[in-house]
């Protein structure tokens, strides 16, 4: 079992930056790849980043490279997503998710519970 907590969530002007954090509970962390999923208001939960168990491999929508910044810690079984320059767009609830394999990130054997971002213009 894997118990999934995000943090790190909150209130920002446009043009600012926040980082979210998702601490991970069990010893499968470190062979599972691990990823974030938004979710705005009115709209389907999409794909934001993934990174592979060694962190080694990052994987990103198109339309955020270069914004956010998706890293690990094994050794304190964190993931981090460094969000920059954010924009209204980007206001949703940011999901934490542990996947077998990156082709399996999409359908992951578990979830956060969520934590909100709000950005203000």
């Amino acid at each position: 079992q894997v118990q999934l907590i995000e943090s790190g969530g909150g209130l920002v002007q446009a043009g600012g930056s926040l980082r979210l954090s998702c601490a991970a509970s069990g010893d499968i962390f470190r062979t599972r790849h691990m990823g974030w999923f938004r979710q705005a208001p009115g709209k389907e939960r999409a794909f934001v980043a993934a990174v592979s168990p060694s962190g080694g491999d990052t994987y990103y929508a198109d339309s955020l490279k270069g914004r956010f910044t998706m890293s690990r810690d094994n050794t304190n079984n964190t993931v981090y997503l460094q969000m920059n320059s954010l924009n209204p767009d980007d206001t949703a609830i940011y999901y934490c998710v542990a996947a077998g394999t990156i082709a399996t990130i999409g359908a992951p054997d578990y979830w956060g519970q969520g934590t909100q971002v709000t950005v203000s213009s």
